[in-house]
């Protein structure tokens, strides 16, 4: 795709009659923050960027150092379909700068790009990206009261969603943003839109697009959407399965056509290094509380540290829907959920795969049989361990890891791990109901 210059998005300004441009770029949460500027402050904008003030922003920098710029990515320039047409509203996607012009150290984005440059500097074009965010609608964000009871791929009166499906497709892809499958999840209420497969920065842009797209649709329609990790009691969460390959010049260097299976050594390294460092990057990928409301057995959620070529209860899983095709050789780490940081997540999840390439990690046997049906004690005899099952512990893994402190860098680093100690603290303070129901009445 030919890059757009300045005077590609001025020309389109003037031609689309865009007044408003809102600049985006994310907390080190994954939160989108934004401001809008107006047509005439584009051009010194894609010019010098804007001055903002970063002391506000979560993990951003201190008052005393806080004057930033956002420079506008002109890639990222899309207008938004949901706001009217007439003096319309884009958007373009900034990275953040300090006054001399060098990169900020507390973007995310920043994180990924230093993250491929890693990937670049040992011989990859490109690392291709190919997330599945599952999400739910209730009446409103004051509950859980879904508007439908139907379940996975159902195509009934069931479903009444499939009209805000397809006008969040449309609206995805008027920003650009490609689209492969959307159709009803297992759990009443919830929906799955897949993107094609992308590079890995565009595709960071797109999963905080989605997010946004996903829920001005909804609110367009009077309902409310949550990527919420686990909002339902006993049913299903929303995970955020990624599928990942690297190429180089322009082949798939995941595949090998004399291998089993068509796995490359390569590979079968990097699915060694995600299963290897999936703990210390676990408080990154599932970075809320209630992501490990999520990760317990039984719910279609791996916890347990393996792969397998099919089976879906291994952490990482190798697609096998087109034998033999060497674009479709990729593996899918299965522990994500879409309340990420999108660009931490992506950025950690390279490092520890390329980490097991650069070190020639050896991939343990494929457990190809369903891992919740073994005893702890059959797991225990086959070396299986499992993700954290909380943030606390999690973070503290996290807290001790040299792969997550060169992934985050010392800016973010120190901050992201205060920021979930907090978090854990306010959790585990709270007295829930739960706990007024079991033990008021009798202790």
């Amino acid at each position: 795709m030919a890059k757009k210059t300045k005077a590609d998005i001025l020309k389109i300004v003037k031609e689309q009659d865009v007044k408003f441009i809102r600049l985006w770029f994310t907390d080190i949460l994954g939160q989108v923050k934004s401001f809008a500027i107006t047509d005439k402050e584009l051009e010194d904008a894609l010019e010098r960027g804007m001055g903002f003030d970063g002391s506000s922003i979560t993990g951003y920098q201190d008052i005393e150092e806080s004057d930033m710029i956002a420079m506008p990515d002109p890639d990222t320039f899309a207008i938004l379909p949901w706001r009217p047409q007439e003096k319309a509203v884009a958007r373009m996607i900034c990275d953040v700068l300090n006054p001399d012009r060098t990169p900020y150290e507390g973007d995310p984005r920043y994180v990924l790009k230093k993250a491929l440059k890693r990937a670049g500097e040992m011989g990859f074009d490109h690392f291709y990206l190919g997330p599945e965010l599952e999400f739910f609608y209730f009446k409103n964000d004051q509950g859980t009261e879904t508007l439908d009871k139907g379940g996975y791929f159902d195509l009934t009166t069931l479903d009444v969603a499939s009209d805000l499906r397809r006008e969040t497709v449309l609206a995805l892809e008027k920003m650009g943003v490609h689209v492969e499958y959307s159709h009803h999840e297992v759990a009443p209420s919830q929906h799955e839109i897949d993107m094609r497969y992308d590079d890995a920065l565009k595709m960071a842009d797109d999963v905080i697009t989605y997010r946004i797209i996903v829920k001005e649709i909804a609110n367009k329609f009077g309902v409310y959407a949550t990527f919420m990790p686990k909002p339902v009691f006993g049913e299903n969460g929303s995970g955020m399965h990624t599928h990942q390959s690297l190429f180089k010049g322009g082949k798939n260097t995941f595949f090998d056509p004399e291998a089993k299976d068509n796995l490359s050594d390569i590979a079968q390294s990097y699915i060694a290094g995600l299963l290897k460092h999936s703990k210390e990057i676990c408080s990154i990928f599932a970075q809320t509380t209630n992501s490990y409301k999520r990760l317990i057995p039984g719910y279609e959620a791996p916890v347990y540290i393996a792969w397998s070529r099919r089976n879906r209860s291994a952490l990482v899983r190798v697609p096998l829907y087109h034998p033999g095709m060497e674009k479709a050789t990729r593996c899918e780490f299965r522990a994500c959920d879409p309340a990420c940081n999108p660009y931490l997540t992506f950025a950690a999840m390279l490092h520890a795969g390329l980490e097991g390439i650069e070190k020639g990690y050896k991939v343990p046997e494929a457990m190809e049989q369903n891992l919740y049906g073994l005893t702890d004690i059959e797991r225990k005899e086959r070396g299986i361990e499992t993700l954290p099952d909380n943030l606390g512990f999690a973070i503290a893994i996290t807290e001790e890891s040299e792969l997550v402190k060169k992934v985050l860098g010392d800016h973010i680093f120190p901050r992201f791990i205060e920021l979930k100690k907090k978090e854990w603290n306010e959790y585990r303070i709270q007295v829930s109901q739960f706990e007024l129901d079991k033990y008021l009445s009798i202790l």
